[in-house]
């Protein structure tokens, strides 16, 4: 009986130490932004910042629709190894405010376990908060201040920075530029986005010997730019690098036609894509703009998956822009992190991105390589001019490393 008794107290205290350390493990893992253990294993979430309605609407609505669509296409095909991408966004309009709200909820209501993101100045307010949430973040915004990894640790730069676009312009204006030394001009708005690599771009042009003649600020949501445009003109720049998005890089272009300047036109990512063509109409013939993504009627392996997706809506990828590109490979991007990851929450996910080498994106994008070390996939861009109402790829991919 002794034996016996002694045989059966030392069963249930191994018992109640056994169900100690389950529990003490599962509180672990919920901890660190997102559970797997609470979707089942059958479902990750992912939360989305969108701007839809604000200031930079015009590009962030197609790039929100391709995020949108890349995950509807990914789940139909089975998803990630059998898990479901639930996708859970809403626009912010472009307000800080707002965007912080929505962030929160997305961490605290949804439980999501990673971001995709917008805008430069919330993406880059809301780094701490990423860092502590352990939500790794994939932002719209490529701003060189998110390479820093002590400060930044769960942000990750699918797209050179606009920092290194600039720097790549520079380097082929000063390669191609012919007779005496290249002079240039920075327009830009004045919010986080437009001024991110302003400072970059003229250290990058003092040492290669391109000089900065002229700075103009224009608001993101201009419909008119005279003013600026003749205080440029009396500067007579060679190249102007743009800053903006499609509206207002529309407004400078047909400010620029009216007062007959001759200086080339060079937008980086966000001033660049079909939309610029379509409001800026013939004022944008011969613009050059840096292609950070594919146009949707390049012929290219990566858009098979594309074209599939939207013949199943009755549509084509004649009804999709670029933007529409970019937004379907930052969500491609994500799940090929998730795909990697031995646990569906923020810190597993992490890891997962960290293990993408060289990912072949079929000609969509640059390839792009993460690490512990680095979180900016890529410095590579294309160049694209504007000719007869359509941009077309002059250049194969580049950096201003190359």
């Amino acid at each position: 009986m002794i034996k016996t008794y002694a045989k059966s107290t030392m069963l249930l205290l191994c018992f109640m130490v056994l169900m100690g350390m389950m529990a003490a493990c599962s509180g672990d893992e919920g901890a660190a932004g997102g559970d797997a253990e609470a979707s089942d294993g059958d479902t990750v979430k992912i939360g989305a910042l969108f701007d839809i309605t604000g200031g930079t609407g015009d590009v962030g609505t197609p790039y929100s629709e391709g995020e949108k669509a890349y995950y509807e296409y990914l789940n139909s095909q089975g998803g990630i190894d059998g898990v479901q991408v639930e996708l859970i966004g809403d626009d912010y309009a472009y307000d800080m405010a707002k965007g912080q709200r929505l962030y929160q909820e997305l961490r605290d209501k949804d439980n999501v376990s990673a971001i995709l993101g917008w805008g430069t100045a919330d993406t880059e307010a809301l780094r701490q908060q990423v860092a502590n949430d352990q939500l790794p973040y994939f932002s719209a915004s490529y701003s060189e201040n998110l390479k820093n990894l002590e400060e930044s640790p769960y942000n990750f730069l699918t797209a050179a920075t606009y920092s290194d676009q600039g720097r790549a312009v520079v380097k082929w204006i000063k390669d191609n530029h012919e007779g005496d030394n290249p002079t240039l001009a920075l327009l830009y708005n004045d919010t986080a986005f437009g001024r991110s690599p302003i400072e970059d771009i003229k250290s990058y042009a003092a040492e290669v010997g391109v000089e900065v003649v002229d700075e103009q600020v224009i608001p993101v949501t201009a419909t008119e730019a005279q003013s600026q445009m003749l205080n440029m003109q009396e500067a007579a720049p060679d190249y102007a690098i743009i800053q903006q998005t499609w509206g207002a890089t529309a407004t400078i272009l047909r400010e620029a036609q009216t007062l007959g300047i001759d200086t080339q036109f060079i937008g980086l990512n966000w001033a660049t894509g079909e939309g610029v063509v379509e409001i800026a109409g013939d004022a944008a013939e011969g613009m050059l703009g840096v292609v950070t993504h594919a146009f949707p009627y390049e012929d290219l392996e990566g858009l098979a998956e594309m074209e599939e997706y939207l013949e199943s809506k009755g549509e084509s990828l004649e009804d999709v822009s670029q933007k529409f590109v970019q937004g379907w490979v930052t969500a491609k991007i994500m799940a090929e992190g998730i795909g990697n990851a031995e646990e569906l929450n923020g810190e597993g996910i992490r890891k997962g991105i960290e293990q993408i080498k060289d990912m072949d994106l079929g000609g969509l994008a640059a390839p792009v390589t993460f690490s512990e070390d680095n979180h900016a996939g890529t410095n590579q861009i294309r160049l694209a001019e504007v000719k007869n109402g359509k941009f077309e790829v002059i250049t194969d991919y580049f950096s201003y490393e190359d």
